[in-house]
């Protein structure tokens, strides 16, 4: 009996060490992301076009009816010089394709794609010159995301593509920015941008011209989750050039380089992660000068699943997309064919992403055994427990304030500061925990439908 107490002693002190390190590296996270934010408000305002590359635009699409329309409006509204928009079909059962058509007249036309990366075949083209854009849309057979991007990137005129949902809308600025921060370094390779919940946000002929929290409580809880990861991990990662994820919802890559690494792997769930870390490897392994970039600037509004069983879908297919990403790079960290920002990046993803949930559940399973066994000090732990809520809602607060900075919104109420609290807690100790016990049990049947979609219920973008 008395070793078991001695296990339990010491699990609790591991359990309370972890909690300590994943809250300083938050903590951290959010200074750092303060610091680049007012930095990024003292330089100069962004220039004109002239020497930004052309751009190819890829929209990945399957079953996206509902907000594709909206999602190529605001595409064709970019402040940019030249682009163009390539819309991929996946194989839709619904009327994404009839509905592009029809709106936009699209022309069908015969041409051939040269297959510099293997795709599932290519049905049908339909294209349409709009004024200075040309909107392409490739309908091809079902084969998944990374497939439908593959075919994009075949079909991609330009030196750069980029890459966002179908259910995405970006600013009118956004693609300049991402764009500028490719162009101004030879070095840069790929970009990602800011991602935030589109919820919330009020649309008029396809720009943004309003926003407000979102009023569901899911919504709301992920885009408090959203302000985290983008304005504070992210961000330390980039000062530390270690950016391991370029999330597959806005992200600027270089087209030649994509294709030496045979483009995003159709045989993964996290294509995204494991189309950054294979970049990494490649131009490491061949002395390649690169840097991989994040502009907090360049703003991407993406919707959240407002239902919670889409929720745990979508979050469960991340977890094993970063399972299977780091357990495929694991031997290269081992070997250290990586430097050394990118390897303590990796580890930080093991750590804090991948262990975590199972460190979580252990550590309730260890406060659980200690109270039965009378070896919990109760006033220690409901103090703790206290001071972790706290905690997170003050992490949610600084943000929440750091988006409002970055956007130069005024229109903040108190109810809205009320709602973010509110938002907080809810986030802490219930999503969070429901979706620590998705991820502990996602390995049951993963093998199933592994590079599948995982479509979610999408809503209609609010109308001005």
């Amino acid at each position: 009996m008395q070793l078991l107490f001695l296990v339990l002693k010491y699990s609790q002190y591991l359990f309370l060490a972890f909690l300590i390190a994943y809250a300083s590296f938050l903590l951290l996270s959010l200074i750092v992301g303060a610091i680049h934010l007012y930095e990024r408000r003292q330089q100069v305002p962004l220039g004109d076009d002239v020497s930004l590359p052309p751009v190819s635009i890829l929209v990945p699409a399957y079953n996206e009816a509902l907000t594709i329309i909206e999602t190529v409006e605001s595409l064709l509204m970019l402040d940019y010089g030249c682009y163009e928009i390539i819309v991929i079909d996946d194989g839709s059962t619904d009327h994404t394709a009839k509905l592009l058509k029809e709106r936009f007249h699209l022309e069908a036309v015969t041409c051939s794609i040269n297959q510099r990366i293997p795709t599932r075949p290519l049905k049908a083209v339909g294209q349409k010159q709009l004024k200075h854009v040309k909107l392409t849309l490739l309908e091809k057979a079902n084969g998944g995301k990374g497939d439908s991007l593959n075919l994009g990137i075949n079909a991609a005129q330009y030196d750069y593509f980029l890459c966002m949902d179908a259910d995405s809308m970006l600013q009118e600025d956004s693609l300049k920015r991402i764009a500028k921060t490719a162009a101004k370094d030879p070095s840069v390779i790929a970009v990602g941008g800011m991602v935030k919940v589109s919820q919330g946000v009020a649309l008029a002929a396809g720009r943004i011209v309003d926003y407000h929290l979102p009023r569901q409580l899911i919504s709301c809880a992920q885009a408090i989750e959203y302000d985290c990861a983008f304005f504070g991990a992210r961000v330390l990662l980039d000062q530390a050039a270690g950016n391991l994820i370029i999330s597959g919802a806005f992200g600027l890559f270089k087209k030649e380089l994509a294709i030496a690494v045979d483009g995003y792997d159709t045989g993964t769930l996290g294509e995204d992660m494991e189309l950054v870390m294979k970049l990494h490897f490649f131009c490491q392994n061949n002395k390649i000068p690169y840097r991989i970039g994040y502009e907090t600037d360049a703003i991407c509004w993406s919707q959240a699943p407002s239902r919670l069983k889409d929720l745990c879908q979508q979050r469960r297919r991340w977890f094993l997309g970063l399972y299977q990403c780091l357990k495929k790079y694991l031997q290269f960290f081992v070997s250290g064919r990586f430097k050394v920002t990118v390897l303590i990046s990796y580890v930080l993803y093991l750590l804090f992403e991948l262990l975590s949930p199972f460190i979580e559940a252990f550590g309730v399973i260890i406060i659980v055994l200690s109270l039965l066994c009378h070896q919990l000090n109760t006033t220690f732990f409901v103090s703790l427990m206290l001071l972790y809520i706290c905690y997170c809602v003050l992490i949610a607060l600084t943000s929440f304030l750091n988006r409002v900075y970055l956007q130069n919104n005024s229109s903040i109420t108190f109810f809205d500061m009320v709602w973010v609290i509110y938002a907080a807690i809810y986030q802490c100790l219930v999503l969070h925990t429901v979706l620590t016990l998705v991820k502990v049990s996602s390995f049951i049947g993963y093998q199933r439908k592994k590079n599948a979609w995982g479509q979610i219920t999408r809503d209609k973008h609010k109308a001005a």
